[in-house]
């Protein structure tokens, strides 16, 4: 009976090593860099939880050319990296590709579907967190005319950027939106010069609270906003802390949480592929508020907030997704 005990139990250490040396886990970036207080690093944040919680250590890599990824991609799965997860619509064909080839190794790709079986695709309705600070950036407003300044100009910026307007007409329907993109190639998620040069020409025009969905470039964005005195707002990550008292709120998009629990479910061996839609209803969007910015928060704003995010979950509000068909409602 104690020999019989020794040999399970011996097996039982066997099968849980087995089952850990298939977690090892890597993460490609988008364009823009790890520490963009952004979307990168939400990613990142996500990695380190898993890493801390776990004592599991994971492998990252930072592209600075949109031809890196698919190099990245494909030299992890090659040397038994699983999962592996990439962070950007830009790495759409090379997990298509890649994915392809290594059958065994589980992917997960964020802000865009490649229909795999070993594929988790994790998309956003950023529609949804753009119209809530949409609604903030039009109560707040002292002007009557906000701004927004995307990164690369492609439609899923423009879904934020939809959203925004949507949220802040729904606030004060004759709200005067100023739109800018900071370029068409992977260079404009990281130009904080050019982000603030469009802030503070939208700031020329009477805009007092804009929103930059633009990665790293959105620093420039927040910076020139508090130089300014005026009212920003952050994404992908709680930005609040960077410019306290200026930075209205933070649209925040839990990137962390599509990397943690890529890396969590395949460790429990509990992976599944598909598409996971994550909006309000799912927490993943939503507007921050905390010590840095709670001043900026009036009881009114709060509550409209609330309601607009108990509207959208009841389905009583559909905030309009430009990416269903490359148009946003007047």
């Amino acid at each position: 009976m104690k020999k019989s005990l020794l040999t399970l139990l011996a097996v039982a250490a066997m099968s849980t090593t087995a089952l850990a040396a298939d977690v090892k886990p890597a993460l490609v970036y988008g364009t823009g860099g790890k520490f963009d207080k952004s979307f990168n690093e939400a990613a990142y944040n996500g990695a380190e939880k898993f890493k801390a919680e776990t004592g599991i250590a994971y492998r990252d890599f930072e592209p600075t050319g949109d031809t890196q990824g698919e190099q990245a991609i494909r030299n992890f799965a090659s040397r038994g990296f699983n999962p592996v997860v990439a962070v950007s619509f830009a790495w759409t064909s090379a997990i298509e590709k890649v994915a392809a080839e290594f059958p065994d190794t589980k992917f997960i790709i964020v802000d865009s579907v490649v229909d795999k079986p070993n594929v988790r695709s994790v998309v956003y309705k950023e529609e949804e967190g753009s119209y809530l600070v949409g609604i903030l950036a039009a109560m707040a407003s002292k002007t009557g005319k906000v701004g927004f300044v995307g990164g690369m100009d492609i439609p899923l910026i423009r879904k934020f950027e939809c959203g925004y307007e949507q949220g802040a007409r729904a606030a004060k329907a004759d709200i005067q939106v100023f739109q800018n993109m900071t370029g068409t190639t992977g260079a404009a998620w990281n130009d904080p010069v050019r982000g603030g040069e469009l802030t503070k020409n939208q700031i020329d025009q009477g805009a007092d609270v804009i929103y930059a969905a633009a990665g790293a470039t959105g620093l420039g964005v927040l910076q020139t906003a508090a130089d300014n005195k005026k009212l920003s707002i952050g994404v992908d990550s709680n930005q609040n802390h960077l410019h306290p008292g200026s930075v209205l709120t933070s649209m925040v998009k839990r990137v962390d949480l599509a990397v943690y629990n890529a890396y969590t479910d395949t460790k429990n061996d509990k992976f599944t592929g598909g598409v996971q839609a994550l909006g309000v209803k799912e927490d993943g969007v939503g507007a921050a508020i905390d010590d840095n910015n709670k001043s900026l928060i009036t009881p009114e704003m709060q509550a409209a907030v609330d309601k607009a995010k108990a509207d959208i979950i009841a389905g009583t509000v559909k905030v309009h997704d430009y990416t269903s068909d490359n148009a946003c409602p007047k």
